[in-house]
Protein backbone atom coordinates (compact mmCIF):
# COMPACT_ATOMS: atom_id res chain seq x y z
CA UNK A 1 0.00 0.00 0.00
CA UNK A 2 1.59 2.97 -1.00
CA UNK A 3 1.13 6.31 1.54
CA UNK A 4 1.19 9.28 -0.19
CA UNK A 5 2.95 12.49 1.21
CA UNK A 6 2.22 16.20 -0.21
CA UNK A 7 3.66 19.12 0.56
CA UNK A 8 1.80 22.53 -0.26
CA UNK A 9 3.83 24.63 -2.19
CA UNK A 10 3.87 27.84 -1.10
CA UNK A 11 6.45 29.62 1.11
CA UNK A 12 4.82 29.27 4.78
CA UNK A 13 5.53 25.63 4.30
CA UNK A 14 9.17 25.64 4.15
CA UNK A 15 10.96 26.26 7.78
CA UNK A 16 12.64 29.51 7.50
CA UNK A 17 16.17 28.27 9.10
CA UNK A 18 16.56 25.30 6.75
CA UNK A 19 15.01 25.91 3.86
CA UNK A 20 12.99 22.60 3.93
CA UNK A 21 9.52 22.21 2.92
CA UNK A 22 7.08 21.00 5.46
CA UNK A 23 3.93 19.28 6.01
CA UNK A 24 2.05 21.95 8.16
CA UNK A 25 2.34 25.69 8.31
CA UNK A 26 3.80 24.82 12.18
CA UNK A 27 7.45 23.04 11.19
CA UNK A 28 9.23 21.31 13.73
CA UNK A 29 13.25 20.06 13.88
CA UNK A 30 14.76 17.52 15.84
CA UNK A 31 18.11 16.66 17.82
CA UNK A 32 18.26 19.06 20.41
CA UNK A 33 21.80 21.12 20.84
CA UNK A 34 24.17 19.60 23.12
CA UNK A 35 22.79 20.52 26.37
CA UNK A 36 25.41 20.68 30.13
CA UNK A 37 25.45 18.41 32.45
CA UNK A 38 26.41 15.33 30.09
CA UNK A 39 24.49 15.98 27.40
CA UNK A 40 20.93 14.44 26.79
CA UNK A 41 20.37 12.24 24.18
CA UNK A 42 20.00 13.34 21.01
CA UNK A 43 16.07 12.34 20.04
CA UNK A 44 13.68 10.20 22.74
CA UNK A 45 13.88 7.21 20.65
CA UNK A 46 17.07 7.93 18.20
CA UNK A 47 19.91 7.38 20.63
CA UNK A 48 22.80 7.55 17.57
CA UNK A 49 25.24 6.13 19.58
CA UNK A 50 23.70 3.05 18.89
CA UNK A 51 22.35 3.66 15.69
CA UNK A 52 23.62 1.26 12.67
CA UNK A 53 25.39 3.32 9.72
CA UNK A 54 23.27 5.97 7.74
CA UNK A 55 23.80 3.47 4.68
CA UNK A 56 25.19 0.38 5.56
CA UNK A 57 25.57 -2.57 4.11
CA UNK A 58 23.22 -3.25 0.81
CA UNK A 59 21.93 -6.87 1.63
CA UNK A 60 18.79 -8.36 1.24
CA UNK A 61 17.31 -7.67 4.17
CA UNK A 62 15.50 -4.90 3.31
CA UNK A 63 12.20 -4.83 1.21
CA UNK A 64 12.72 -4.45 -2.34
CA UNK A 65 10.42 -2.94 -5.13
CA UNK A 66 10.61 -1.40 -8.31
CA UNK A 67 9.29 2.48 -9.09
CA UNK A 68 6.04 1.27 -10.22
CA UNK A 69 5.68 -1.07 -6.80
CA UNK A 70 7.48 1.53 -4.05
CA UNK A 71 7.32 1.01 -0.69
CA UNK A 72 6.29 4.61 0.20
CA UNK A 73 5.98 7.85 -2.01
CA UNK A 74 7.00 10.57 -1.11
CA UNK A 75 6.24 14.22 -2.78
CA UNK A 76 8.05 17.46 -2.16
CA UNK A 77 8.11 20.93 -2.57
CA UNK A 78 11.70 21.61 -2.87
CA UNK A 79 13.11 24.91 -2.22
CA UNK A 80 15.19 26.81 -5.09
CA UNK A 81 17.84 27.58 -1.92
CA UNK A 82 21.30 26.98 -1.97
CA UNK A 83 21.32 24.23 1.11
CA UNK A 84 24.79 25.85 1.61
CA UNK A 85 23.72 29.57 2.67
CA UNK A 86 20.79 28.11 4.73
CA UNK A 87 20.13 30.60 7.95
CA UNK A 88 17.31 32.14 9.64
CA UNK A 89 17.23 34.92 7.04
CA UNK A 90 17.15 33.10 3.90
CA UNK A 91 13.65 32.29 2.64
CA UNK A 92 13.03 29.90 -0.45
CA UNK A 93 12.09 32.02 -3.43
CA UNK A 94 9.88 29.43 -5.97
CA UNK A 95 9.64 25.59 -5.49
CA UNK A 96 8.80 22.80 -7.54
CA UNK A 97 7.23 19.61 -7.14
CA UNK A 98 9.25 16.46 -6.57
CA UNK A 99 8.69 12.83 -6.50
CA UNK A 100 10.51 10.15 -4.66
CA UNK A 101 9.69 6.50 -5.09
CA UNK A 102 11.05 4.80 -1.92
CA UNK A 103 12.29 1.42 -3.47
CA UNK A 104 14.03 -0.44 -0.62
CA UNK A 105 15.22 -0.28 3.03
CA UNK A 106 19.04 0.03 3.01
CA UNK A 107 19.23 1.15 6.57
CA UNK A 108 17.24 1.35 9.82
CA UNK A 109 17.64 1.77 13.46
CA UNK A 110 17.24 3.74 16.22
CA UNK A 111 17.94 6.71 14.81
CA UNK A 112 15.11 6.50 11.81
CA UNK A 113 15.32 4.27 8.34
CA UNK A 114 16.99 5.19 5.16
CA UNK A 115 15.33 4.35 1.90
CA UNK A 116 16.90 4.00 -1.53
CA UNK A 117 14.82 6.15 -3.80
CA UNK A 118 13.89 7.07 -7.00
CA UNK A 119 13.45 10.79 -8.50
CA UNK A 120 10.02 9.48 -10.42
CA UNK A 121 10.96 12.94 -12.39
CA UNK A 122 14.20 12.35 -13.48
CA UNK A 123 15.34 8.82 -13.17
CA UNK A 124 18.15 9.52 -10.57
CA UNK A 125 19.04 7.20 -7.06
CA UNK A 126 19.24 8.86 -4.21
CA UNK A 127 19.19 7.95 -0.70
CA UNK A 128 16.48 9.50 1.72
CA UNK A 129 17.03 9.51 5.67
CA UNK A 130 14.16 10.06 7.40
CA UNK A 131 14.26 11.33 11.35
CA UNK A 132 11.17 11.11 13.64
CA UNK A 133 11.01 15.09 14.58
CA UNK A 134 11.02 16.57 17.74
CA UNK A 135 9.20 19.97 17.79
CA UNK A 136 11.51 21.43 20.80
CA UNK A 137 14.49 21.48 18.97
CA UNK A 138 16.73 22.14 15.89
CA UNK A 139 18.03 19.29 13.81
CA UNK A 140 21.42 19.42 14.23
CA UNK A 141 22.53 17.16 11.43
CA UNK A 142 20.88 19.11 9.24
CA UNK A 143 22.12 22.13 10.14
CA UNK A 144 25.88 20.15 10.16
CA UNK A 145 25.00 18.92 6.45
CA UNK A 146 23.68 22.26 5.33
CA UNK A 147 27.21 24.28 5.53
CA UNK A 148 29.11 21.04 3.95
CA UNK A 149 29.97 20.91 0.61
CA UNK A 150 33.33 19.11 -0.30
CA UNK A 151 34.62 16.08 -3.29
CA UNK A 152 34.78 13.81 0.19
CA UNK A 153 31.66 14.42 1.64
CA UNK A 154 28.46 12.65 0.64
CA UNK A 155 25.89 15.66 -0.32
CA UNK A 156 22.98 17.07 0.61
CA UNK A 157 20.40 17.58 -2.43
CA UNK A 158 17.31 18.39 -0.68
CA UNK A 159 15.23 18.14 2.33
CA UNK A 160 11.56 17.99 3.54
CA UNK A 161 9.02 17.59 5.85
CA UNK A 162 6.52 14.27 6.05
CA UNK A 163 3.60 13.86 8.33
CA UNK A 164 3.65 10.19 10.08
CA UNK A 165 0.73 8.04 10.83
CA UNK A 166 -0.50 9.98 13.90
CA UNK A 167 -1.77 13.53 13.84
CA UNK A 168 1.36 14.77 16.04
CA UNK A 169 4.06 13.00 13.87
CA UNK A 170 6.31 14.78 11.89
CA UNK A 171 9.45 13.40 10.05
CA UNK A 172 12.45 15.09 8.41
CA UNK A 173 13.59 13.65 5.32
CA UNK A 174 16.87 14.22 4.10
CA UNK A 175 17.70 13.67 0.62
CA UNK A 176 21.30 12.48 -0.18
CA UNK A 177 23.74 11.42 -3.31
CA UNK A 178 23.40 7.63 -3.62
CA UNK A 179 26.34 5.29 -2.97
CA UNK A 180 25.52 1.79 -3.44
CA UNK A 181 28.65 0.28 -1.06
CA UNK A 182 30.71 0.56 2.15
CA UNK A 183 33.97 0.01 3.03
CA UNK A 184 33.02 -2.15 6.02
CA UNK A 185 30.85 -4.66 3.31
CA UNK A 186 34.37 -4.48 1.27
CA UNK A 187 36.29 -5.49 4.46
CA UNK A 188 33.88 -8.33 4.93
CA UNK A 189 34.12 -9.42 1.66
CA UNK A 190 37.44 -9.70 1.30
CA UNK A 191 37.40 -11.57 4.65
CA UNK A 192 35.03 -13.92 3.91
CA UNK A 193 37.61 -14.75 0.82
CA UNK A 194 39.95 -14.89 3.39
CA UNK A 195 41.96 -11.81 1.58
CA UNK A 196 43.21 -8.66 2.79
CA UNK A 197 42.37 -5.41 0.85
CA UNK A 198 44.82 -4.24 -1.21
CA UNK A 199 47.80 -1.98 -0.23
CA UNK A 200 46.74 0.24 -3.05
CA UNK A 201 43.29 0.13 -2.42
CA UNK A 202 44.04 0.79 1.40
CA UNK A 203 45.78 3.96 0.62
CA UNK A 204 42.71 5.25 -1.79
CA UNK A 205 40.39 4.68 0.55
CA UNK A 206 42.52 6.64 3.65
CA UNK A 207 43.70 9.41 2.05
CA UNK A 208 40.10 10.38 1.02
CA UNK A 209 38.89 9.69 4.70
CA UNK A 210 41.61 11.75 5.69
CA UNK A 211 40.57 14.44 3.49
CA UNK A 212 36.68 14.16 4.31
CA UNK A 213 38.09 14.89 7.91
CA UNK A 214 40.71 17.30 7.38
CA UNK A 215 38.17 19.06 5.36
CA UNK A 216 35.16 19.36 8.25
CA UNK A 217 37.66 19.67 11.19
CA UNK A 218 38.56 23.41 9.16
CA UNK A 219 35.50 24.30 9.50
CA UNK A 220 35.18 23.51 13.46
CA UNK A 221 33.14 20.06 12.61
CA UNK A 222 33.59 17.05 14.59
CA UNK A 223 31.97 13.61 13.15
CA UNK A 224 32.46 11.53 16.33
CA UNK A 225 30.71 8.13 14.76
CA UNK A 226 33.91 7.54 12.29
CA UNK A 227 33.46 4.00 11.33
CA UNK A 228 33.91 1.34 8.06
CA UNK A 229 29.94 1.88 7.82
CA UNK A 230 30.24 5.24 7.76
CA UNK A 231 32.64 5.70 4.57
CA UNK A 232 30.79 5.29 1.67
CA UNK A 233 32.43 3.55 -1.41
CA UNK A 234 31.92 3.41 -5.06
CA UNK A 235 33.44 0.48 -5.89
CA UNK A 236 33.78 1.47 -9.73
CA UNK A 237 35.88 4.81 -9.42
CA UNK A 238 36.72 4.26 -5.72
CA UNK A 239 35.69 6.80 -4.60
CA UNK A 240 35.36 7.62 -1.00
CA UNK A 241 32.62 9.30 0.77
CA UNK A 242 31.83 10.54 4.61
CA UNK A 243 28.28 10.12 5.84
CA UNK A 244 26.03 9.80 8.81
CA UNK A 245 26.01 13.37 10.45
CA UNK A 246 24.00 12.09 13.10
CA UNK A 247 26.36 12.21 15.93
CA UNK A 248 28.27 15.37 14.51
CA UNK A 249 28.88 18.44 16.19
CA UNK A 250 30.54 21.81 16.75
CA UNK A 251 33.07 21.35 19.20
CA UNK A 252 33.64 24.89 21.49
CA UNK A 253 36.29 25.12 23.75
CA UNK A 254 34.89 24.98 27.61
CA UNK A 255 31.57 23.19 26.58
CA UNK A 256 31.33 19.29 27.62
CA UNK A 257 29.96 17.17 25.31
CA UNK A 258 28.65 13.56 25.68
CA UNK A 259 31.38 10.74 26.46
CA UNK A 260 29.51 8.08 25.77
CA UNK A 261 30.29 8.39 21.78
CA UNK A 262 31.05 6.33 18.51
CA UNK A 263 30.95 3.36 17.80
CA UNK A 264 32.98 0.54 20.48
CA UNK A 265 35.85 -0.52 18.33
CA UNK A 266 36.27 2.97 16.71
CA UNK A 267 36.01 5.02 20.50
CA UNK A 268 38.95 6.96 21.33
CA UNK A 269 40.44 6.07 24.97
CA UNK A 270 39.84 9.75 25.84
CA UNK A 271 36.15 9.16 25.45
CA UNK A 272 36.38 5.58 27.25
CA UNK A 273 37.63 7.19 30.41
CA UNK A 274 34.79 9.61 30.19
CA UNK A 275 36.42 12.80 29.35
CA UNK A 276 33.86 15.51 28.57
CA UNK A 277 36.44 17.74 27.27
CA UNK A 278 37.31 16.86 23.84
CA UNK A 279 38.41 17.79 20.24
CA UNK A 280 38.92 16.49 16.53
CA UNK A 281 41.69 14.21 18.10
CA UNK A 282 38.73 11.87 18.33
CA UNK A 283 38.43 11.00 14.54
CA UNK A 284 41.82 11.22 14.12
CA UNK A 285 41.58 7.99 16.52
CA UNK A 286 39.08 6.19 14.87
CA UNK A 287 40.59 7.01 11.38
CA UNK A 288 43.66 4.88 12.84
CA UNK A 289 41.14 2.06 14.17
CA UNK A 290 39.86 2.00 10.52
CA UNK A 291 43.32 2.17 8.54
CA UNK A 292 44.69 -0.79 11.22
CA UNK A 293 41.37 -2.69 10.17
CA UNK A 294 42.25 -2.39 6.33
CA UNK A 295 45.88 -3.48 6.92
CA UNK A 296 44.69 -6.46 9.09
CA UNK A 297 41.17 -7.78 8.07
CA UNK A 298 39.87 -7.23 11.48
CA UNK A 299 39.39 -4.99 14.46
CA UNK A 300 42.29 -3.76 16.25
CA UNK A 301 40.59 -3.01 19.30
CA UNK A 302 37.01 -5.77 19.31
CA UNK A 303 36.02 -4.79 22.85
CA UNK A 304 32.50 -6.37 23.96
CA UNK A 305 32.06 -3.84 26.65
CA UNK A 306 33.30 -0.37 27.98
CA UNK A 307 35.67 -2.22 30.39
CA UNK A 308 36.54 -4.81 27.54
CA UNK A 309 37.48 -2.04 25.39
CA UNK A 310 39.87 -0.52 28.02
CA UNK A 311 41.74 -3.41 28.12
CA UNK A 312 41.85 -4.26 24.15
CA UNK A 313 43.59 -1.21 24.24
CA UNK A 314 45.59 -1.25 26.91
CA UNK A 315 47.18 -4.71 25.51
CA UNK A 316 48.92 -3.09 22.33
CA UNK A 317 49.40 0.08 23.95
CA UNK A 318 50.51 -0.21 27.36
CA UNK A 319 48.97 1.05 30.66
CA UNK A 320 49.08 4.93 30.09
CA UNK A 321 50.73 6.98 32.67
CA UNK A 322 49.75 9.82 34.72
CA UNK A 323 50.46 12.08 31.94
CA UNK A 324 49.14 10.53 29.53
CA UNK A 325 45.61 9.90 31.93
CA UNK A 326 45.57 13.59 32.57
CA UNK A 327 45.92 14.22 28.98
CA UNK A 328 43.33 12.27 28.02
CA UNK A 329 40.54 12.81 31.23
CA UNK A 330 42.02 15.25 34.07
CA UNK A 331 39.13 14.57 36.29
CA UNK A 332 39.32 10.24 35.62
CA UNK A 333 39.64 8.84 38.76
CA UNK A 334 42.90 6.57 39.26
CA UNK A 335 42.18 2.90 38.71
CA UNK A 336 44.19 -0.26 39.11
CA UNK A 337 45.54 -2.42 36.54
CA UNK A 338 47.92 -4.60 35.84
CA UNK A 339 51.34 -3.40 34.67
CA UNK A 340 51.28 -4.17 30.98
CA UNK A 341 54.14 -2.96 28.62
CA UNK A 342 53.25 -1.91 24.77
CA UNK A 343 53.04 -4.29 22.54
CA UNK A 344 55.87 -3.50 19.69
CA UNK A 345 53.73 -2.10 15.84
CA UNK A 346 55.66 -4.54 13.66
CA UNK A 347 54.11 -7.39 15.16
CA UNK A 348 50.69 -6.19 15.70
CA UNK A 349 50.59 -6.07 12.06
CA UNK A 350 52.84 -9.26 11.44
CA UNK A 351 54.08 -8.80 8.59
CA UNK A 352 50.92 -7.47 6.97
CA UNK A 353 51.87 -4.27 6.65
CA UNK A 354 54.79 -1.48 4.71
CA UNK A 355 56.72 0.09 7.69
CA UNK A 356 55.19 3.61 6.31
CA UNK A 357 52.00 2.14 7.22
CA UNK A 358 52.62 0.95 10.58
CA UNK A 359 54.51 4.42 11.15
CA UNK A 360 51.28 6.05 10.01
CA UNK A 361 48.88 4.14 12.20
CA UNK A 362 50.89 4.81 15.22
CA UNK A 363 51.17 8.28 14.84
CA UNK A 364 47.48 8.26 15.06
CA UNK A 365 47.10 5.82 17.74
CA UNK A 366 48.36 7.68 20.82
CA UNK A 367 46.85 8.15 24.22
CA UNK A 368 47.42 11.99 24.36
CA UNK A 369 45.34 13.41 21.70
CA UNK A 370 47.42 16.53 21.13
CA UNK A 371 50.04 13.67 19.65
CA UNK A 372 48.34 12.98 17.07
CA UNK A 373 48.86 13.79 14.09
CA UNK A 374 46.02 16.33 12.08
CA UNK A 375 43.90 15.37 9.27
CA UNK A 376 46.03 17.23 7.23
CA UNK A 377 49.12 15.81 8.00
CA UNK A 378 47.73 12.67 7.55
CA UNK A 379 47.49 13.17 3.80
CA UNK A 380 50.70 14.55 3.28
CA UNK A 381 52.33 11.76 5.18
CA UNK A 382 55.22 9.58 3.21
CA UNK A 383 52.45 5.97 3.10
CA UNK A 384 50.42 8.09 0.60
CA UNK A 385 53.24 9.60 -1.34
CA UNK A 386 52.69 6.30 -4.10
CA UNK A 387 49.39 8.55 -5.19
CA UNK A 388 51.43 11.10 -5.54
CA UNK A 389 53.70 9.61 -8.40
CA UNK A 390 52.91 10.36 -12.15
CA UNK A 391 51.09 7.99 -13.86
CA UNK A 392 50.02 5.81 -10.85
CA UNK A 393 47.27 2.95 -11.55
CA UNK A 394 45.26 0.88 -9.11
CA UNK A 395 45.77 -2.63 -9.19
CA UNK A 396 42.79 -2.82 -12.29
CA UNK A 397 44.55 -1.12 -14.32
CA UNK A 398 42.89 2.30 -14.25
CA UNK A 399 43.86 5.42 -12.73
CA UNK A 400 42.53 6.33 -9.11
CA UNK A 401 39.92 8.83 -8.44
CA UNK A 402 40.33 12.20 -8.38
CA UNK A 403 42.85 13.27 -5.45
CA UNK A 404 44.33 16.67 -5.80
CA UNK A 405 41.18 18.74 -6.99
CA UNK A 406 41.71 20.89 -3.96
CA UNK A 407 38.90 23.44 -3.11
CA UNK A 408 41.14 27.07 -2.35
CA UNK A 409 40.05 26.91 1.29
CA UNK A 410 42.01 23.28 1.62
CA UNK A 411 44.74 24.72 -0.03
CA UNK A 412 45.07 28.19 2.36
CA UNK A 413 44.62 26.16 5.14
CA UNK A 414 48.05 23.58 3.60
CA UNK A 415 49.93 27.01 3.07
CA UNK A 416 49.33 28.25 6.07
CA UNK A 417 50.33 24.98 7.92
CA UNK A 418 53.63 24.81 5.67
CA UNK A 419 52.05 21.35 4.03
CA UNK A 420 51.20 22.47 0.45
CA UNK A 421 54.36 21.09 -1.25
CA UNK A 422 54.05 17.83 -0.03
CA UNK A 423 50.47 17.62 -1.01
CA UNK A 424 50.93 18.32 -4.54
CA UNK A 425 51.24 15.54 -7.01
CA UNK A 426 54.88 14.83 -8.92
CA UNK A 427 54.90 16.04 -12.21
CA UNK A 428 55.51 13.97 -15.10
CA UNK A 429 59.38 14.73 -16.53
CA UNK A 430 59.44 16.38 -19.66
CA UNK A 431 60.75 14.32 -22.34
CA UNK A 432 63.51 16.01 -24.38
Amino acid sequence: MLKLFKKRSTNEDADPATGCSSSSSSSSRAVPDDQTKGEKKKQSGYNHQHSSSMLPDREEKGRSAGPSQAIETLTSAVADLDLGEVGPQDKPKKKQAINYAAERVIGNGSFGIVYQATVIETGETVAIKKVLQDRRFKNRELEIMGILKHPSVVALKHCFYSKGEKNDEVFLNLVMEYIPETIHRTLRNHTKAKKLVPLMYTKVYMYQVARSLAYIHSVGICHRDIKPQNLLLDTRSHEVKLCDFGSAKCLVKGEPNVAYICSRYYRAPELVFEATEYTTAIDVWSMGCVMAELLLGSPLFPGESGVDQVIEIIKILGMPTKEQMHAMNPNHTPFKVPQIKPHPWPKVFRNKAPPDAVDLVASLLLYIPGARLTALQVMAHPFFDELREPGVKLPNGKPPPELFNFTESEVTLARELGLYEKLLPKRTPIKK
